[in-house]
């Protein structure tokens, strides 16, 4: 086998877009090819963040396995990423064993992945309930991704669920949420959501809350406002207004609930023919998935509530939901627990360089 670095070279970047092709089905591949090229040329909204360096392995001319390293100016950590790899121990260890020694060769403490590029386009390795298609916003891999990390030296260092919802109706009580709703109303919060008009001046709000909200996440890094706009502004084609929620308190945006219908995997691979049943699925979608949530803290409470406005949704509608990707620690991962009916679980990996 052999471990090929390469920069913008057509038949190399062409070899890296075939392996999601190759290993995946049609509905479970989740790249963007258009991003990942834009990431592969450097001209991506984000490239100049960060440097990335791209590797491919080859059995004879055969393209066997991917990844990059992205590193940060004044960060030693090493983060790996885009990583894809056919069945075979051989080609994983060879694979990893590669990057482990050019991340020792530059000297970097440690590395973790799997991280695609930034905190704000893919990261972290799914590790059960393979059985599904994956929803949309999923870091989605192949199942035996894990033990090939885990029998090359690599340690879960953060672990994530997203947690699967039935279906309720108008006769779901939740007192404790429904009493927190109406406390936080009658002291003068609104909780409402967003005009289609007003987009951009909430994706303003939401993006100085998570700047505040999400700064000590594993791999967080901040992005300018500008940035974050252009990344985010694509989500009003494919946002149902309904399901997303703002707080205000004496008219400062103080939490959010962003949702978005569960297109599965049709908005990375968007065509005129698909089109069409994308507008549908807006407007009609077989279930939500719930993508990012936040409250200051100075508002302690007030999660409840946010949740209690998007349970009044999922009634009127009758959908299931998925709450995505919530980090271990954080009390939203025992919000509304009794009417979970299955928990995907992610991880964080690190490998120790140091020593």
């Amino acid at each position: 086998m052999e471990c090929i670095q390469f920069d913008r070279e057509p038949h190399r970047i062409a070899d890296f877009l075939s392996l999601p092709r190759m290993l995946y089905t049609a509905k479970e591949n989740m790249e963007d090819e258009g991003s990942m090229k834009q990431l592969l040329m450097g001209t991506h909204v984000l490239s100049h963040y960060f440097r990335l360096d791209k590797f491919l392995i080859y059995d004879g001319e055969r393209p066997v396995g991917r990844f990059a390293i992205t590193v940060y100016p004044d960060d030693d950590t090493a983060y790996l990423g885009f990583y894809e790899c056919i069945d075979d121990d051989a080609a994983a260890a060879f694979l990893l064993e590669q990057a482990v020694s050019f991340c020792r060769s530059r000297r970097y403490g440690q590395i973790i992945g799997p991280v695609d590029g930034s905190f704000w386009l893919k990261y972290r390795l799914k590790i059960n309930l393979f059985d599904e298609p994956p929803y949309t916003g999923e870091p989605y891999n192949k199942d035996y991704y894990y033990h090939q990390f885990l029998d090359n030296g690599f340690a879960v260092c953060e672990h994530y669920t997203s947690r699967c919802f039935r279906a309720i109706d108008e006769s779901y009580v939740n007192e404790k949420f429904e009493d927190r709703y109406h406390t936080f109303l009658q002291n003068g919060y609104r909780i409402e959501s967003p005009a289609a008009r007003n987009f951009d001046n909430v994706i303003d709000e939401v993006y100085e809350m998570i700047r505040d909200l999400y700064s000590d996440f594993p791999i967080y890094k901040a992005i300018s406002r500008e940035d974050f706009r252009t990344i985010y502004r694509s989500y009003q084609t494919i946002m149902n207004m309904s399901m997303t929620k703002i707080a205000y308190y004496d008219n400062k945006a103080v939490g959010f609930y962003i949702s978005i219908p569960d297109y599965g995997n049709a908005v990375y691979h968007i065509t005129p023919l698909r089109l069409p049943s994308i507008l549908c699925r807006k407007h009609r979608p077989r279930r939500y998935v719930m993508l990012y949530m936040g409250v200051r803290p100075e508002h302690q409470g007030l999660g409840k509530a946010l949740v209690f406005s998007i349970i009044k949704e999922l009634e009127h509608n009758h959908l299931t939901s998925i709450g995505a990707l919530a980090r271990d620690g954080k009390i939203t991962q025992k919000y509304v627990s009794e009417e979970v009916t299955d928990v995907y679980e992610y991880v964080l990996l690190k490998k120790e360089l140091k020593g």
